[in-house]
């Protein structure tokens, strides 16, 4: 008899109320959008979505910009921005600027005396790696900032679902202030 039962429930009678209780939810997440927002729950963008179904699950909204873009980050992302970092860095600066000098002193002075300055005065050699360096150093320090920009995009987007729900949580107050001095002013004229 447990087993029939089971599967009497489990293959329409249970469906149908989880059918009619989505169909309960959808019509609450309309009521509330109409009444926080002025339009149709099918009329929202993802984002106005998001806060209204937050507010009628009573679930928080905020989530960190970071996390979200950091876990969508592939291999060749986070290796960009760790490039990005290190070359826009004062010890990349002040090494590389050694390294210039090193590499000039040693061609000039040191090795030239003996006629081993393997990259003579014009430093035709060291011009080379500089340029081969901007020549990789540049897409990817512009794939790091597009890659930022994709963050500040998202961190808005949060922001705006923060602000949203903030604002639609206290005009819902702002409601129920109204109908509790409405409720007062009704028991304060009954005793009077």
């Amino acid at each position: 008899m447990g087993a029939w039962r089971a599967r009497l429930y489990g293959r329409g009678h249970l469906a149908l109320g989880g059918l009619a209780r989505v169909a309960q939810d959808d019509a609450h997440l309309t009521d509330l959008s109409l009444r926080l927002l002025g339009r149709a729950y099918d009329q929202l963008d993802a984002e106005e979505c998001r806060v209204i179904r937050a507010i009628a699950e009573r679930a928080p909204s905020s989530r960190d910009a970071a996390d979200l873009e950091d876990a969508r980050a592939r291999f060749g992302d986070r290796l960009a921005d760790r490039v990005a970092a290190v070359g826009g860095s004062w010890g990349f600066i002040i090494a590389f600027s050694v390294v210039l000098f090193g590499w000039m002193l040693l061609n000039s002075e040191i090795l030239a005396r003996f006629g081993l300055a393997f990259d003579p005065y014009p430093f035709i050699f060291l011009n080379l790696m500089l340029s081969t360096l901007a020549a990789v150093q540049a897409p990817i320090i512009m794939m790091s900032q597009n890659r930022q920009a994709a963050k500040d995009r998202l961190s808005a987007s949060v922001d705006y679902e923060i602000n949203l729900r903030a604002e639609l949580e206290i005009m819902r107050l702002h409601h129920k202030l109204d109908e509790l001095s409405g409720e007062v002013r009704a028991v304060r004229e009954k005793m009077s």
